[in-house]
């Protein structure tokens, strides 16, 4: 089975099949509160460091100018997901290849506007940007209005997709880049029910309307309805989108949760960036078990029991590459989808990150190479979830 490699050389080889503080003006960052032991200098190093927790988040550059940017998704840029999985991504390039680089958050945290992400942006590219990695479907409207205007500037849209301008014209200076959540999904949900799991949750972020959230569920319960069938057995999964359409801890979501695990409910798929932090929370308080997403969750709580995963960091690494190697035409205007295929979803199987009982490593990567082979085709349609009778999962949609 392949294995949870870096993009960055696999995804060469896949290209040719893929079709693929400031107020509400100013764009906000840590540089004015940076501390020494947070600050580097443009003299970085090219040789690669041995991870992203090893690069500091703010550097300072000789010149004043940041060449790699990233602007963040609604939540926390540490969030130990989605936010941090994507700027792991633009450090370990600009690390690796000698780059200034730095983050711009929206002003107005999980309120942010599409002028508040387009200040952003745009402080990015005065600030220097040869290019700017943008993440999360959000950004949509502002990174259009960025991309008309600074037609130079290569933008790359993390869980995004080809925009056009107002005329309809294709831009060319914006690669969307995008997952096949709906596979890693399905290996969460599998793996959960053949380690015994009988009673599920999914908390998803983005109220429902994320597309990549919407995948990761609806290939969650395919696995989950999958295995149960291969045990003969029937499971209940409470699905639910409340407290996430920002994809923020809550009082209101841990609450929730407490709740679901009170009543029975053994574990939660956590699908949405720092709302990890609520339903860990929850699990704690309850001795119930979660399954993190995006990236390997299982440091943050010992009640991870594994992390629905896809490749961030690798994915920026090998489209800002296409920047510097004068390649972006070949992504620019164009979506790519990355899956199984890539190696770009995966569970993970390193030791103390595999905490199934029951379930093996070796059935897993036999799961996996079912779906690199095509023998499993997991659907990617989520508009059917409702529609759809489960043959061995009640559904209760909250």
């Amino acid at each position: 089975m392949k294995k949870f490699l870096a993009l960055t050389l696999a995804l060469v080889m896949a290209l040719s099949l893929v079709a693929c503080g400031g107020g509400s003006d100013t764009a906000q960052t840590d540089e004015d509160t940076a501390t020494t032991e947070d600050t580097a200098t443009d003299e970085t190093t090219t040789e690669a460091p041995a991870s992203a927790d090893d690069i500091p988040d703010t550097m300072t550059s000789e010149d004043g100018k940041y060449q790699v940017a990233f602007v963040t998704d609604v939540g926390q840029l540490k969030d130990k997901s989605f936010n941090q999985g994507t700027f792991d991504g633009v450090k370990l390039y600009a690390a690796a290849n000698g780059l200034s680089y730095k983050y711009y958050q929206p002003a107005n945290s999980s309120e942010a506007t599409d002028d508040d992400r387009y200040d952003a942006m745009k402080a990015a590219v005065d600030g220097g940007a040869e290019v700017v990695v943008c993440a999360g479907y959000l950004q949509e409207a502002a990174l259009k209005r960025a991309a008309m205007e600074f037609p130079d500037v290569p933008f790359v849209f993390i869980d995004g997709y080809p925009l056009t301008d107002d005329d309809g014209n294709v831009l060319a200076n914006v690669a969307g880049i995008s997952f096949q959540e709906e596979q890693a999904g399905y290996l969460a949900g599998f793996a959960a029910v053949k380690d015994g799991f009988t009673k599920l949750g999914f908390s998803g972020g983005g109220g429902g309307t994320n597309d990549a959230c919407c995948r990761f569920g609806y290939g969650y319960v395919q696995g989950a309805n999958a295995a149960a069938e291969e045990l003969g057995v029937t499971v209940d999964m409470n699905y639910s989108w409340e407290y996430g359409a920002t994809f923020s801890a809550s009082t209101e979501l841990q609450t929730m949760i407490s709740g679901w695990y009170a009543n029975g409910t053994e574990i939660v798929f956590a699908c949405g960036g720092s709302m990890f932090q609520s339903i860990a929370a929850a699990a704690s308080a309850n001795d119930g078990y979660v399954i993190g997403v995006d990236v390997d969750q299982s440091g943050e709580s010992d009640y991870v029991v594994t992390s629905a995963m896809k490749g961030l960091s690798d994915a920026v690494q090998w489209a800002v590459g296409h920047v510097y190697d004068g390649t972006f035409s070949e992504i620019g205007g164009t979506g790519t989808s990355l899956g199984v295929k890539d190696n770009a979803v995966a569970l993970p199987t390193a030791e103390g990150s595999w905490r199934f009982e029951t379930f093996t490593v070796e059935e897993y990567e036999d799961l996996y190479q079912q779906m690199l082979d095509g023998t499993l085709v997991v659907d990617n349609d989520f508009s059917k979830l409702e529609t759809t009778e489960w043959s061995n999962v009640n559904l209760s949609i909250i």
